[in-house]
């Protein structure tokens, strides 16, 4: 049985692999979606630091990252108990459950690209195993296989995934309004509150609640598919 400094050295390196993978560093692409808020700023919906804040906070509580957030723990779930099909069936709910063209991009998009630059730099039988039976994972699906494989707690590698959506969303809302960069950390300071809630609340919840409540979200993802002008694809 390891001793303490051992098993804490293994939380460290788990730790250390989240921070990897969801840092703006790790090439997935994400700062080339919006998820929608490019066009809630052309219309006039978002402006300031609260408009901000409440959107994000929309999208973690009743948008796709609720839907992703309850996913993610029953892909992290079926990898632990060695359930392929279940990851299957998972993942299949994960791509049909876009509101959009451009969300269902975003998602397919960035899981491609994280499973590559994943098996080129962080290589692992283990998770290679598991993402070989994803032709097209979804992002959030693909995070949580890998940090199943790798040991790492569900809790955790929500918590990060969800601040890494978090983190992109500001960014684009830094570039967009433009926002401050220290709104902009007010604005990840605030959802650090709400991110804690909603891992809870996805950790006790069935498929049954699955379901999304921002019809305006979708409204502006669909809109912008033909806005004129655009800086980003989603």
């Amino acid at each position: 049985m390891p001793d303490a400094s051992e098993a804490g050295s293994t939380d460290n390196i788990g730790l250390l692999q989240l921070m990897s993978w969801l840092s703006p560093g790790f090439p997935v692409g994400s700062y080339c979606y919006s998820h929608g808020l490019e066009q809630a700023v052309e219309s006039g919906l978002l402006g300031d630091l609260a408009g901000v804040t409440a959107w994000i906070s929309t999208v973690l509580r009743h948008g796709g990252a609720w839907v992703d957030s309850i996913l993610f723990l029953e892909a992290h779930r079926a990898v632990r108990r060695d359930d392929a099909d279940r990851l299957a069936y998972i993942a299949d709910l994960a791509n049909a459950w876009r509101g959009t063209a451009e969300t269902a991009l975003e998602s397919r998009a960035q899981g491609l690209a994280f499973v590559t630059a994943l098996q080129s730099s962080w290589p692992s039988q283990g998770q290679d195993r598991w993402l070989a039976r994803l032709p097209t994972p979804p992002y959030a699906i693909a995070v949580a296989v890998a940090a199943a494989a790798a040991g790492i707690e569900q809790e955790a590698a929500l918590s990060a995934y969800l601040h890494a959506v978090t983190a992109n969303l500001v960014s684009a809302a830094v570039r967009l309004i433009p926002l401050g960069q220290t709104d902009g950390q007010r604005a990840i300071r605030a959802m650090a509150q709400v991110i804690p809630e909603v891992v809870l609340a996805a950790g006790s919840a069935s498929l049954d609640r699955l379901g999304t409540a921002c019809p305006t979200v979708d409204w502006a993802s669909m809109r912008h598919e033909t806005q004129y002008t655009r800086l980003f694809r989603s």
